[in-house]
Order: C-alpha cells, then structure tokens, then sequence
C-alpha cells in the first residue's frame, strides 16, 4: 500500500486514523530521550532490523532521539530468512547513517535443535518432509468462521506441488515451540550488545501487535522502551513517510520471515489486512457502532462482529505474555520486573 493510499483511506473513512507526524515524533523522541536518560539510565540505543516498516520506523526515532552515532541495529539473518529482509534492513542503516552488525543466528539455532525440533514435528503429519520441503502455519479466515481460528500447515514439495493439512494441537505446538527460538535468540544477542556499550534494547510492535499478542514472550517482545506501541499500523506508516523511511520498505506488504515459505501476517495471526484491522480495533476500543466501523472497514456489521469477537479471544488467550513473573507477595520497593 502506497503513501497516497494510505492518506486517502485515513481521510474518506468515518473513522479517522491521520495524525501529525510531526508532532507525534517530537513526543516521541522527547519520551524516548526522558526514558534512556531518567528511567534506564542508559547512553544508546539497540534494535534489530527486519526490512519491516515497523523497526525501519524505530531506527529512525532512535536517531533523532539520541543520535545517529548511539544507535547500534543488529542483522541477525537464519536459514530460513528472506535474503531481502537483509538488504533492506542494510538500506535503512544507510539511510540514517547508522551503525551495524551482522549475526547470523542460523547455526547457534541448528545447534539447538530448533530446525530438527520442528521437522520432527511436522513429520508427525507428513512422515515424508525432509530436505527439498518447505513449510509455513496458516490461520482459518475470521470472517468466514464463527468458532475457534483452526490453524493448518502448508507444505510445499521439491517438485513445488503444496497441500494443506490439519494438524493436532501437539504438532502445532511444537512447531510453535521450537520456531519461537528464533525471536528468543535474537533478543539474546540484542542483549549481549546492549549490555557491553551500556546500551537500551527497542522494542518494534505496533499497537495492533501489541494488543493482539503477536510476539513471543522473553523474545520480541522482551525490551526496555517501545516506542510506537501505542500506534496504529497505519499510523506507523504515516510517520515512516515522514521520517524518510525508504519508499519500497513503506511498500513492503508484511510478512513474518519466521517459516521457510512467505507468509503474511493475517495468514499467520490477524483476521485482516492491517488497515482493515486498525479500522475493527480503534472502533472496539473507542466502543464505536458496528455499523460504523462496517462503512469504515468496507465490511458487514456480521463480519465486524465476528473480527471484534476474535480480537477480544486473541486478548484473553495472550495475556499472559504482558505479565511479568508473578510472586506470592508483592516485594516492598519493586512495582514489578
């Protein structure tokens, strides 16, 4: 979606997502600037780059908040990545004149059993995957279904021939399971370079990844400051415009780069396309008429009902993933970890 779109769609709709993407980057940087001076206590900054909008946004904010020279971005690249994550992460550094460093995680991950881990799983169901084989995880369509989101395994063939298959709750589990290594391997390392310069750790969700729980717990979603957590994916991209975010990453539709084969997201975890999904979820939380959000959204009041009844099962069934370790009794001096 280009920026031209993204501004028509936020000024025709009934409900409005446009801001000032000056002045919420000025609060932004002016937050960010309070937290790593006066909470953390830290002189810089850290952040993986994926080639999203998302963390090529953070960058940016970074930047401005503490200097280009007090960034440091991490490219941590694995067997399954998408070679083009890389160079667009490598043309958002460049662009705002940020330091870099490469890890590539694939054989710390090999080592730790998270590709076997998940080939073992996957051949619960397709005893015959193995090399040449390619697969993702696939979410049911919200819209056209009224009880639980099923998820199913695509797998594709050395021959490129695909099926789609159901799978038990063990096998997708466990697939889940060891591919959440990947996040939780990454954040290690972002952690490992913060800690030496004395550094903070970024924090790239959105405020629908935020709120729905698309990230893994003591993974991506581990950090100290988050700074546009509280922003609309379509505002993000108001201010990746701004900010001077390169225009093919602003046109990059996103995907997860988790799974061996391209994924988006809403076939991943959301029920929609994101402008759709930001449409469904400032008009949930402002207790907006369904009729509303239906004109605003091109959809049927049914379906935003049904969108609206996925994102209230997607809060409940993930929050624990904001919680910290809860204690017997709470400890004088500490609010928390």
């Amino acid at each position: 979606m280009n920026d031209q779109t993204i501004r028509t769609i936020a000024s025709a709709s009934p409900i409005s997502l446009e801001i000032d993407a000056e002045a919420e980057t000025t609060r932004i940087v002016n937050a960010m600037r309070e937290q790593l001076r006066h909470t953390l206590r830290k002189r810089g900054l850290v952040l993986g780059l994926s080639g999203g909008v998302d963390s090529s946004v953070c960058a940016a904010l970074a930047a401005r908040a503490v200097g280009a020279q007090n960034v440091l971005c991490l490219f941590m690249p694995e067997n399954d990545s998408d070679p083009e994550s890389l160079r667009l992460g490598k043309l958002v550094a460049d662009t705002f004149g940020l330091a870099s460093v490469t890890e590539d995680i694939g054989p710390s991950l090999e080592a730790m059993g998270c590709y076997a881990r998940r080939d073992e799983f996957i051949k619960q169901v397709e005893p015959e995957f193995g090399p040449g084989w390619a697969s993702k995880i696939v979410i049911a369509n919200a819209l056209a279904n009224d009880g639980y989101n099923i998820s199913s395994l695509v797998l594709q063939r050395p021959d490129g021939s695909t099926e789609k298959l159901r799978m038990p709750s063990s096998v997708y589990l466990g697939i889940v399971a060891a591919t959440n290594m990947k996040q939780r391997t990454r954040k290690q390392i972002e952690y490992y370079h913060a800690d030496r310069m004395n550094y903070a750790v970024i924090g790239t969700p959105n405020l629908l990844e935020y709120d729905q729980g698309f990230f893994v717990k003591n993974g991506d979603g581990a950090a100290d400051l988050k700074p546009i957590a509280h922003l609309y994916k379509s505002q993000v991209y108001q201010l990746a415009a701004y900010l001077g975010v390169p225009a093919e990453i602003r046109a990059r539709p996103p995907t997860t780069d988790t799974y061996q084969l391209a994924q988006t997201q809403e076939e991943f975890y959301f029920a929609l396309p994101y402008a759709q999904m930001d449409q469904c979820l400032y008009g949930l939380n402002e207790d907006m008429p369904a009729a509303t959000v239906a004109l605003a959204a091109s959809l049927t009041e049914e379906q935003v009902q049904r969108v609206w009844r996925d994102i209230k099962a997607k809060r409940k069934a993930t929050r624990y993933l904001h919680l910290g370790p809860q204690l017997v009794t709470p400890i004088a001096g500490f609010s928390g970890e």
